[in-house]
C-alpha cells in the first residue's frame, strides 16, 4: 500500500516469525541431547543373543541365560564322548533316551548351550601340598579363564578344616588372592570340605548348574564325614558335579585315595584325573573347562512322582548316525524329595 513501511510485517506474520525463531532456538539447545539419545539407541544390546535351540529360554535381569525347570522336573547335565573319548557336541534331542530305575522317561526340555555355572574351587592346603600350590593355583586360575566369563566362583582352602577364602565372584584378582592364602599344614579333611562346599553351592549359588573342582594329593585322614556320607549328600537334587585332580604320586595309600575321587566324580557325572607329574595339572584344568562348557541339559518329569521319595537310579543313552558307540556321562541317580543334611557353609578364614 502507498506509504506502507515494507520492512514491517503484519502482526500475524510477526507472531509466526517469533514462534519459528523460538522453535529453532529450542532445537539448537536440544540437539546434543537428541543426538546422544540417538547414539544410545544405536548401541548394541549387552544382553547376549540367544542360540536357536534356546529361543524360548528365559534370560535373567543381568542378561544371563538360565535354565528354569518345573518343580517336578529332573534336570540332567550330560557330556557325550565317542569311542575315542572325543566330545560329541552336535546331537539333537531325539538322539537321547533317559531311564529312571530302568523305566523310559519322556524328555520335556532339551538345551545344548554354554551356560554359566556356580563353581567351588576346593584346594588341598595340607602340609604335603606346600611345594605344589604354585602350579595348582595357576591351573585353577586357568580353569576360570577357560570357562564361561559369567561363571560365579568361590574358593575353599582346606586341611583338617575348611576355609571360605573368597565367596562367589568372577573377579580373577580376588580369586588369585584367595588361592594364595597358603598355610600348608595339618591333615586332609577332603570329604568334610566337599560336603560343606556343596551345601554352600545349594544355599547361595544362584545358577542352576553347579560344579566343584577339587585338587588334592592324598587320602582323606581327618574328616568327620565318610565317603559314603559325602556321596549321599552329593546325590541330593540340584547337587554339584565333581571334577577332581589327584596328584597322588607315591603316597602311602594311593589306591584308596584314587578310589575315593573316582567314586565322587562318577556318582555326580564329573571326572577324575590322576596326572603322572605336576606339570600336567594345567592342561587337565583346561580339559575340565571344555567339558563343562559342552554339556547337554536334559529335563524329564519322572513317571514316579518325586513325593514318593527314595533313591532313583538314572541312565542316559545316546545313539546317532555316524557314531558307532556313544557314552553319556551324567549323575548316576538322585534322592527324590529328600532334605539335605545341615552341615553349614565353609567358615570364613580368620587367619
Amino acid at each position: 500500500m502507498p506509504g506502507q513501511d515494507t520492512t514491517r510485517l503484519p502482526n500475524r506474520a510477526l507472531g509466526s516469525l517469533l514462534v519459528l525463531l523460538f522453535l529453532i532456538g529450542a532445537g539448537v539447545w536440544l540437539l546434543p541431547a537428541w543426538s546422544e539419545a540417538a547414539q544410545d539407541n544405536s548401541r548394541p544390546s549387552t544382553t547376549p543373543s540367544t542360540p536357536p535351540e534356546t529361543q524360548n529360554s528365559p534370560v535373567d535381569e543381568q542378561g544371563t541365560f538360565v535354565i528354569r525347570q518345573e518343580t517336578d522336573e529332573v534336570m540332567l547335565h550330560a557330556s557325550v564322548v565317542d569311542d575315542k573319548q572325543r566330545l560329541v557336541t552336535n546331537l539333537e534331542r531325539n538322539a537321547f533316551s533317559v531311564f529312571e530305575d530302568g523305566k523310559p522317561q519322556q524328555i520335556i526340555s532339551f538345551h545344548h548351550v554354554d551356560i554359566p555355572v556356580a563353581m567351588g574351587i576346593v584346594i588341598d592346603n595340607s602340609g604335603s601340598m606346600r611345594e605344589k600350590r604354585a602350579k595348582v593355583n595357576q591351573a585353577a586360575l586357568n580353569l576360570v579363564r577357560s570357562s564361561n566369563p559369567k561363571d560365579e566362583v568361590f574358593v575353599v582352602n582346606f586341611n583338617d578344616e575348611q576355609y571360605l577364602d573368597q565367596d562367589f565372584t568372577n573377579n580373577l584378582l580376588k580369586l588369585k588372592e584367595a588361592l594364595e592364602k597358603i598355610d600348608a599344614r595339618g591333615g586332609t579333611a577332603l570329604f568334610d570340605a566337599v560336603v560343606a562346599s556343596a551345601d554352600h553351592l545349594k544355599q547361595y549359588g544362584r545358577l542352576e548348574k553347579k560344579v566343584i573342582f577339587i585338587v588334592t594329593d592324598g587320602e582323606d585322614n581327618a574328616s568327620s564325614e565318610t565317603l559314603e556320607q559325602a556321596v549321599k549328600q552329593l546325590q541330593q537334587e540340584n547337587s554339584p558335579s565333581i571334577y577332581a585332580i589327584g596328584i597322588l604320586g607315591d603316597e602311602e595309600h594311593p589306591r584308596r585315595a584314587k578310589k575315593a575321587l573316582e567314586v565322587l566324580a562318577q556318582r555326580t557325572g564329573g571326572m577324575a584325573f590322576f596326572p603322572r607329574t605336576l606339570d600336567e595339572v594345567d592342561a587337565i584344568s583346561r580339559t575340565i573347562a571344555n567339558d563343562i562348557r559342552n554339556q547337554y541339559a536334559i529335563g524329564y518329569k519322572p513317571t514316579t512322582p518325586k513325593n514318593v521319595g527314595g533313591f532313583r537310579q538314572v541312565r542316559v543313552e545316546a545313539k546317532a548316525k555316524g557314531h558307532a558307540k556313544l557314552m553319556v556321562r551324567t549323575k548316576s541317580g538322585y534322592y527324590a524329595n529328600a532334605q539335605t543334611a545341615s552341615v553349614g557353609a565353609p567358615r570364613d578364614n580368620q587367619k
